[in-house]
Parts: structure tokens; sequence; C-alpha cells
């Protein structure tokens, strides 16, 4: 029998003490193991090539943010505002639809050393567009917020499936063991629920760690012993019990695993406010992102605690702006993006801005996108919304391995359809497994006797977009 180790905060190995059963973060609980993976399924892992980037912030925007509203200007959309089109889909029925064109709610304008056009919808983003690939001709699946937000975080339109973090920090492990590798920042739930974060048939210790915006971003982050030393004792005599308990059981993977998730429990405990504690940040970086002193709320606060993140270890943290109601699902009125907009427009320009000049954008890849756009057309003159369009819409890539002060893919004349350059769900996501130094074909793990992807059989690395 090995000897029952001491208790010493610094030491992983102590810990194994909570397995004994821990309300210290709900999420982490259920993290178990699966018969095959090795015993610390955290542990760092060699990439399959070197890696342009060590690290992904991926800004989700909830309930499909419009195309033609934002980042894919068209001028023949203003001129032929009003005119009918047919078209052989609407809303997901199909049949023989006459639709009235209608005119983007925001100019474009050119903007940087690339000329690229932005709408006036993102002013701050639009200071930041050389820094930015934006691919104008994406393409989903479906046309239903439930599934296409599951397509565009774990490339299953119709299951649940490991979200795209969580096959990161699967294939890649962990920089830094007293922090999850996945963490999702949201104020609420959006469509899909926890599917968007979740690991699925993948170990448990992969999936996303939920931090919700306010006073308390991690439910019982804090020790509940009265002192230091008291919580060193109490968990020395657990250590204990938990050897014995282990001990006879040592080719229990789902134990060991157990023991690994209650390890970064105790570390997030001991790291994760230190993250949240923002009173040393400078007022000038404070202005950046547009967030006052002392605020716990907005998308301001998430991109500042996800730099903080990212600067820690974390392999890949989602920022998610709203939930599955008040978001950019535009059916009534277009002008509801603005007030959205405004909550994430300066953030996203700031923490673009100081991660560069931090010389972390050289190794952070930022990715923005939404799970649909909005259609260019309506089924009344006089409508003021825009419905779901998953024919064609934009996303955008930032830092690592990127090429900047880019375009790439074209929507036709009215944003209908791409019309040059197709980049599907799952080209988006080979791509950026592909920055991160994993090949989409090779990172599998073998469920129910099928090797699973992320891309499924699909998906191509967008070599086009690429420095």
């Amino acid at each position: 029998m090995s000897k029952v180790p001491t208790f010493d905060p610094q030491r992983r190995g102590v810990l194994r003490s909570l397995v004994g059963g821990s309300a210290l973060l709900p999420g982490l609980v259920s993290q178990l193991l699966a018969d095959d993976a090795p015993t610390d399924p955290l542990l760092p892992r060699a990439s399959h090539f070197p890696p342009k980037a060590k690290r992904v912030i991926f800004l989700y925007m909830s309930g499909g943010v419009s195309h033609v509203e934002s980042w894919d200007p068209k001028p023949k959309l203003f001129a032929d505002a009003g005119k009918t089109i047919p078209v052989n889909e609407f809303q997901g029925r199909k049949g023989d639809f006459k639709m009235f064109l209608k005119r983007p709610q925001w100019e474009f304008r050119p903007h940087g050393q690339s000329g690229i056009e932005v709408s006036d919808l993102f002013p701050h983003m639009a200071e930041c567009v050389d820094d930015l690939c934006v691919i104008r001709s994406m393409k989903s699946d479906h046309t239903n917020h439930y599934e296409a937000t599951l397509g565009i975080h774990t490339g299953s339109f119709t299951f649940a499936r490991p979200s795209i973090g969580s096959w990161v920090s699967y294939g890649l492990g962990t920089l830094n063991r007293n922090l999850p590798s996945f963490v999702v920042i949201a104020p609420q739930s959006p469509y899909a629920g926890g599917q968007v974060w979740g690991s699925d048939f993948l170990p448990g210790s992969h999936q996303g760690t939920l931090v919700v915006p306010g006073p308390e971003p991690v439910a019982n982050i804090r020790r509940r012993a009265a002192t230091s030393r008291l919580q060193e004792l109490e968990l020395g005599v657990l250590a204990k019990m938990n050897q014995r308990h282990q001990s006879p059981r040592d080719a229990d993977p789902q134990l060991a695993a157990r023991i690994k998730s209650f390890e970064t429990a105790f570390g997030m405990q001991a790291e994760m406010p230190e993250v949240f504690d923002l009173s040393k940040e400078t007022d000038a970086t404070l202005q950046m992102y547009g967030l006052e002193r002392g605020s716990t709320k907005g998308f301001a606060w998430q991109c500042l605690v996800a730099r903080r993140l990212a600067e820690r270890g974390v392999r890949f943290v989602e920022l998610i702006d709203v939930g599955s109601s008040g978001n950019w699902d535009a059916h009534g009125d277009m002008l509801t993006h603005a007030p959205l907009a405004k909550n994430i427009d300066q953030p996203i320009a700031g923490l673009l801005r100081d991660l560069k000049q931090r010389g972390m954008l050289d190794d952070t890849l930022v990715v923005w996108t939404t799970e649909f756009g909005r259609t260019p057309f309506n089924s009344a003159a006089d409508a003021r919304g825009r419905e779901h369009h998953h024919w064609v819409f934009s996303s955008w890539l930032a830092g690592a391995g990127v090429k900047p002060g880019m375009t790439y893919g074209e929507s036709d004349e009215y944003g209908i359809d791409v019309a040059k350059d197709p980049v599907h769900v799952h080209d988006f996501h080979a791509t950026i497994l592909h920055l991160m130094g994993l090949d989409h074909e090779r990172l599998t793990y073998r469920h129910t006797g099928r090797d699973y992807r992320l891309t499924d059989v699909h998906g191509r690395v967008v070599k086009e977009i690429l420095a």
C-alpha cells in the first residue's frame, strides 16, 4: 500500500480528500473518466503539429446577428429595397414564396488600411478591422435556434455531442491545473442550455465550467472552514479516508477521475477569486473595455475576465452575450440590434487591443460568431424585422495564425446565398482546431463502437485565411 500523503496545498495529489462529497463546484461533480482514458484526463498533451494558437476566446452572439447589417455590405439591397424576389424556402418551409427585399438599418463604411466595410452598428470593432479576417460565406444546416446553436458549438445539428471547447480540452489538456481547461461566461442560459458547453461522451473533466457575471460568479468558491488551518486538518483526515477507500480500487478510472475533478475544484478555490479581482486593473484598461470600476456585469466584465483567464492558462474561454430571450432574434424590429451591439462593441474592441498590446494576440485565437444570419427579405413590404437565415451569414477570426485585414468568401448581391468560397460550420471548426495544432480528422474518441470527431465525416481547413 502506498504511503498516505500529508496535506500540502501546493500539491495536487493531496486533494484526493475532496472526492468524499464536496459542494464546492456542482459543475465538476459529474466529471467521470472513460475506461480507456489516462488517469488524469487534463494532463497536457502534445498537439498533432506545431500550433499557431495556445488558446481560444470564442465570442458567441445568441439569436442570429444580421449579416447584412453588420459585416456583409450589400449596396444592391439598399438600392432595390421594396422589390419582390422569389425564394423556394422560408423559415424551414419549402415552396414558392414571393418576398420583399428589406433595406438595412445601418450604413456601411470602409475602415482601416484594409478598407473593409463594416456597418455603423459596430463603430468600435470597425476600428480594429485590420486585425480581423471576416468570413462572409458561412453556412449552417438548420434554421431553428436550438439546432443551429447546437451545430455551431458541437458540429451536430440533431443530437447532443461534445462542444468544441471540450474537444480542445480533450486534445490538449490544461496549462494550469488550478483552473478548468474550458470556461464559459454567460449571464443566462442560451438555446440548447448546458449542451452548448457539455462534454457528452468525452470524460466529464472536459466539460465547460460555467461562470455567471455578478457578485458570485462561481457558486461555493470560498472555503467553508473558519480558517485555512482548520481546512488543512479536515482535508488531511479526508485524505487518509479516501486513500484507504481508493487503495483496493486502483484500477477504477472513474474514481480517479472524480479525484482529479475535485483537485481542480480546490485549485479554483485558491486561484479563481484572484481572476475575478479586477481591483489592480488600471483605469486606462477599464476605460478601454468600457467597464465601470467595481462593476461585475455586462459584456465588458466578461471580456476582461476572459483575458485574465487566458493569460493564466485556460485553453478555451467562451463568452455568451445574452440568453435564449432578449437576444439578436429580431423578428419584430431590427432596431433591437442597437442595444445588443452597444453591449458588445466596445468590450470586444477593448479585448482585441488589450491582447495586442500585451503580445497575447500572437498566440490567442479570437473567434466571433452567431448561429445564423437574418433574411435580407421578408414576407411583407413594411416588415420591421428579419427572419432566421442559415443559407449564408458572417463570422470573423483574429489573432494567432490568421491573415489580418482581409475578407474571405462572398454572398450574392442581396446576401441571400453563398456566391463564392462557402465555409460550412464543419470547415469553421476544422480551421479552429488546425490553428490549435489539432488535425480534425485525427482528433477522435471511440464511443459505442464508433470513432467520433467534432467535424463528423466532414470539414476542410480553410487554408486560404491562414497566415
